[in-house]
């Protein structure tokens, strides 16, 4: 590479595939050169996985400037308990907050209930003497006297890691930070963690789990980073590598591996990023955007441009469990187990459903012809013609069409209908999963679906994305150039973003003490982000008021300007909380606004990704068409379509459907009467007409 390019490299570690983007832009010319490349993941060791795809995509590492990655191995190890041994150092009288937890049971009427078990057995909670109260003020010292014993227990019962949380350290960490001086030196080497480096919010149960969390995944979260980074340095790359966190944002690597549990949801939250960025580009600020993987369904809303992060995060909460909270800055998103390798199956009672259960990227559909025998989403969308069984993954694979009739026999006997109605009612089960999902962050939240524009992504996205749009009334769908790894491309577009959330009381007429915790807030942020060697002036501030009604307990945030708050600034606030709460809860009441704290995003550009228009080769629309097909759109039948070669496709060709658009990593089904039209950038609009 010359001086004058620019290369950069995200990787996504994803449930059933790693994907890869390479961005390469000419200083002089402008023109970018971008490549993409997937390869299967590798658990447990998913730094393979990443290396793989370097590989396979022939990128010259020795030449990229700009490394960030995104990975599942935080959300792995939590789900699949194969994190490390915590023991956990608390406040006397407070070893059981785990245990009581919270009274939010969803299996109500269920006399058996018993809550999740907590991550660490009470045998290793232990306790300290010493009291903060809830405005930070020191009621009595704190005793390490005894934390060398508690510590040689610790060595002798085989513990891994230390988590430090201790009751009101959310107001005033000094008691954390003296027990975390003093575990250091006892122990250097156990990795530690205390809850004020995580989070300053209140919430006692909830900032105790998310501490022992953050601690039961650092060991293996730090193996992994520190694998992966003398990986990619032994094949020559010796710039900076940045990790993706699940608040839309990256964060250089030493940061990460001290406070892995940010980077829970690192890979959904870039999608939904560079969904957010995709609308500035094209004019679309308010997005609902579908990231359909091979595992699951993630869906989240952007409006305005600007895309929700919440703290209020729980683990495998379902119909009958109350799950783990995680109190971590995270994108607002709704996930279900419904993706490409979602398997059909049918119950008891004869009737059909589909996932959550999956079939990964071994063995895969059973059209993958790798051993699977479960008929899947993507093995319905084959035998429909919507997927070409001749270019079937881009033509890496022959699809095993023979294992496919195979196991929609196995359906087809159960449900005594043929083959057709079985592949159909796979596609409308798993449609309905995901409208059901998308009406969670749209219609419950308090938005009208009709009012935004569908961006659908991920390999399967979309496959679905029409039907998905017309179910809910929407007018168009967005198909992203580089769909089936556009994870990978948001977090190209992220800044570094650290989410600085602090719990103070504040009245709606205390200005003074509003701002008095802002300027602590702020100093924090600039004092954090000098030790990556930014100034000031390189920070972008983007504060919010958290607040509620007072003695209520449900809060909303309310965005103010990053300047010293005036009293008619604080009015405009005011007037602006009671149109957001009662969009968020369907009514507002005659009562003072309290403030509850501050939520600040402090961003910085290291790097960030600006794209350019695509280049028009001269080519007609003709030149992309491959032929025609008989493809079954589940719901209007079966139509001959015309299928195009998405490689070919330019800025401003339009066409109508029935047609299938198909590259190398997805295809894009557009339905009967669908207008299409290729914008400047590559990226397919579908207008959805009745």
């Amino acid at each position: 590479m010359t001086s004058n390019k620019i290369s950069r490299v995200a990787t996504d570690v994803g449930g059933t595939f790693t994907d890869l983007v390479f961005f390469e832009t000419d200083l002089e010319t402008g023109k970018q050169t971008i490549l993409s490349a997937k390869s299967d993941t590798t658990p447990p060791n998913f730094e393979e996985g990443v290396l793989n795809v370097i590989a396979k995509s022939e990128v010259d590492i020795t030449e990229v400037e700009f490394f960030v990655h995104g990975t599942t191995v935080v959300i792995n190890a939590l789900t699949e308990r194969k994190g490390a041994k915590v023991g956990l150092i608390t406040t006397q009288g407070f070893r059981d907050v785990l245990e009581i937890g919270r009274g939010n049971r969803p299996d109500f009427f269920n006399l058996k209930y018993r809550k999740p078990q907590p991550f660490v057995e009470r045998y290793l909670r232990r306790e300290l003497a010493g009291r903060i109260d809830y405005k930070g003020n020191e009621i009595s010292q704190i005793d390490i006297s005894d934390l060398e014993g508690i510590l040689a227990d610790f060595q002798a019962e085989g513990v891994e890691a230390v988590a430090i949380c201790l009751l009101n350290a959310y107001a005033n960490p000094v008691h954390e930070q003296q027990v975390m001086e003093a575990v250091k030196s006892l122990w250097p080497e156990i990795p530690a963690v205390s809850s004020h480096q995580i989070t300053r919010e209140w919430r006692e149960y909830e900032r105790t789990n998310t501490t022992v969390l953050s601690a039961y995944v650092q060991p293996a979260a730090q193996r992994y980073l520190e694998k992966l980074e003398t990986g990619l340095q032994s094949r020559g790359y010796d710039s900076n590598l940045f990790v993706m966190q699940s608040n839309c944002g990256v964060d250089s690597l030493e940061a990460i591996k001290s406070v892995p549990i940010t980077m829970v949801e690192s890979g959904p939250a870039s999608g939904f990023w560079g969904a957010a960025e995709l609308g500035r580009i094209i004019g679309e600020p308010n997005i609902l955007a579908l990231d359909i993987g091979g595992t699951t369904a993630k869906c989240s809303l952007i409006s305005g441009g600007q895309v929700t992060i919440k703290t209020d995060y729980w683990i495998e909460r379902n119909q009958k469990s109350a799950g783990y909270p995680i109190m971590v800055p995270v994108v607002d998103l709704v996930e279900i187990g419904n993706g490409g390798g979602s398997i059909a199956w049918v119950d008891e009672y004869e009737k059909l459903h589909v996932g959550p259960q999956s079939s990964g990227a071994s063995p895969g559909p059973a059209a993958y012809g790798r051993g699977g025998h479960n008929a899947t989403t993507t093995d319905a969308n084959l035998y429909l013609g919507r997927i070409n069984k001749d270019y079937f993954c881009g033509g890496t694979v022959n699809a095993d069409m023979p294992a496919l009739d195979l196991a929609l026999d196995k359906l087809s006997d159960k449900l005594k209908l043929d083959k057709s109605e079985v592949a159909r009612g796979i596609i409308r089960i798993a449609n309905a999963n995901m409208v059901n999902a998308l009406k969670l962050v749209s219609i419950n939240r308090g938005y009208d679906p009709r009012d935004f524009t569908l961006v659908v992504f991920g390999g399967g996205g979309p496959m679905h994305g029409v039907a998905l749009g017309r179910e809910l009334g929407m007018k168009k769908v967005v198909v992203p150039r580089g769909a089936p790894v556009f994870s990978a491309w948001g977090m190209m577009m992220s800044d570094l973003r650290r989410d600085y959330f602090v719990t103070r009381l504040i009245g709606q007429n205390e200005v003074k003490a509003l701002n008095t915790l802002f300027e602590e807030v702020r100093h924090l942020a600039y004092k954090e982000f000098s030790k990556e060697g930014l100034t000031a002036d390189k920070i972008t501030l983007h504060p919010q008021l958290r607040c509620r009604y007072q003695n209520q307990e449900f809060a909303v945030e309310v965005p103010i300007e990053p300047e010293v708050m005036s009293e008619e600034n604080m009015a405009l606030a005011i007037e602006q909380f009671h149109g957001i709460y009662e969009r968020e809860y369907c009514y507002r009441l005659d009562a003072e606004m309290e403030i509850i704290g501050i939520h600040l995003i402090a961003s910085a550009e290291v790097g960030k990704l600006e794209i350019v228009p695509q280049q028009r080769t001269g080519a007609s629309l003709a030149d992309a068409v491959k032929g025609t097909r008989k493809v079954d759109y589940a719901m209007e039948g079966v139509h001959e379509a015309t299928i195009y070669n998405g490689d070919k496709l330019e800025p401003d060709m339009s066409f109508s459907g029935p047609a299938i658009i198909e590259d190398s990593g997805t295809t894009i089904v557009i339905h009967p009467g669908n207008r299409v039209h290729i914008d400047a950038y590559g990226n397919t609009h579908i207008e959805i007409r009745d």
